[in-house]
Formats: C-alpha cells, sequence, structure tokens
C-alpha cells in the first residue's frame, strides 16, 4: 500500500480555502485547487472523495460545533427551574451568544464559507438548522413557563420561525462585514437588547 505523500492534504485545504471563498462551491474548480495545491484531482478524490466531500472537510467541525454548542446552552437553560427562567433569560441569552461569537471568531473562515459559499452542498441550510433549534426550545419555554398571552393572542411557530431567522441573520452579519472582533462584541451586545426588548413587549416577562 502506498503510503501518503505527507503534506499534501494540507496544502489541498488551504487552497481549496481559497477556492471556495473566491468563487463559492457551485463555481470551484477541483482541477484549480489540484494545479494550485502541485498534486492531482484523484489525489483529492482519494482523501476526501468528492468537491462536496473536501467543502465539508473545510466548514463540518465549525458547523458541528457551534451547533453543538447552541444545543447544550438550550438545554442547560431549560433544565433551570421553571420559576426561574424568565428572570434568567437576558443573561443566559447574552452568556450563550458571547460563546458562541468566540466560537465564530475562532473559526472565522470557515463561517465566511458556510455563510456564502455552501450553496449546494448540504451545509446550505446551516442557518436553519439553528433557527429549528430556537424555535423548539421557545415552545419549551413557554411550555415550562406556563404562557398565554391575557388577550388570548396565540404566538404562531411561524412568527417564532420569522424572528428567529432574522436574529441569526443579523447576528452573522459580522462574518458578511469582516467586522473586527471588538466591534462585533458592542454590536452583538445592541443586537440582543434589541431582540430582548422585543420577546419582553410580546410575552410581558416581568
Amino acid at each position: 500500500m502506498t503510503k501518503p505523500i505527507e503534506g499534501v492534504s494540507e496544502r489541498i485545504l488551504s487552497c481549496a480555502k481559497e477556492e471556495f471563498l473566491e468563487k463559492g462551491y457551485s463555481d470551484a474548480s477541483l482541477r484549480t485547487i489540484a494545479a494550485k495545491a502541485e498534486t492531482t484531482t484523484g489525489s483529492i478524490y482519494s482523501r476526501f472523495r468528492d468537491k462536496e466531500g473536501l467543502f465539508g472537510a473545510l466548514v463540518g467541525p465549525a458547523a458541528d460545533g457551534l451547533t453543538e454548542m447552541f444545543l447544550a446552552i438550550q438545554e442547560d437553560f431549560h433544565q433551570l427551574d421553571a420559576k426561574d427562567q424568565p428572570k434568567m433569560m437576558e443573561t443566559c441569552v447574552t452568556d450563550g451568544m458571547m460563546h458562541m461569537l468566540d466560537f465564530v471568531y475562532e473559526n472565522f473562515e470557515s463561517f465566511q464559507l458556510l455563510l456564502d459559499a455552501s450553496y449546494g452542498t448540504k451545509f446550505q441550510d446551516f442557518v436553519e438548522r439553528l433557527v429549528e433549534i430556537e424555535t423548539e426550545y421557545t415552545y419549551k419555554y413557554m411550555e415550562a413557563t406556563a404562557f398565554q398571552k391575557e388577550d388570548g393572542e396565540f404566538i404562531t411557530e411561524e412568527f417564532i420561525h420569522i424572528m428567529t431567522r432574522a436574529m441569526f441573520e443579523s447576528m452573522f452579519e459580522v462574518v458578511r462585514h469582516k467586522m473586527p472582533k471588538g466591534k462585533a462584541v458592542r454590536y452583538l451586545r445592541m443586537l440582543e437588547k434589541y431582540h430582548y426588548g422585543g420577546w419582553n413587549a410580546i410575552m410581558e416577562i416581568s
């Protein structure tokens, strides 16, 4: 069995990242990546299976890591006593979003790829998965706290989905605008206050 040549995988990944960032997944060329990495397309296929496998090697750990982190944040909050959840919500949301922001900036280029270069791959719905988690746990929160608006108005899943999608798209603008982290922290704190204020008004949290 032929021993893999050392350093080739790393060169492929480096060149692939540049190609995907520049052209997006659909327009990226394995031939171009292979040429820049001084290898062959066959070498790429043997290491990464196919083009999407190569893209996944670049973004999969970041996508999975943030999703798992977000699930853990939601579950930790849900485990709080129901009577403590309303008064702890703002603190938990702020702390959770800051932990997520740290992770995003530790893997900044991976999130650039996820947000702006993943169309045509299974990762194109990455943000939607976060929205689904938030929607699910929002309903768990309302159930745990026996929330019911006095006027009888029902907060629909459609409304929560739209609002949550807007929140995440706003959050990820820090990546699209390539904000320095310090500026991104200030932006996210304002964004949290904006969205939490809206929730406060709708759900009448005291």
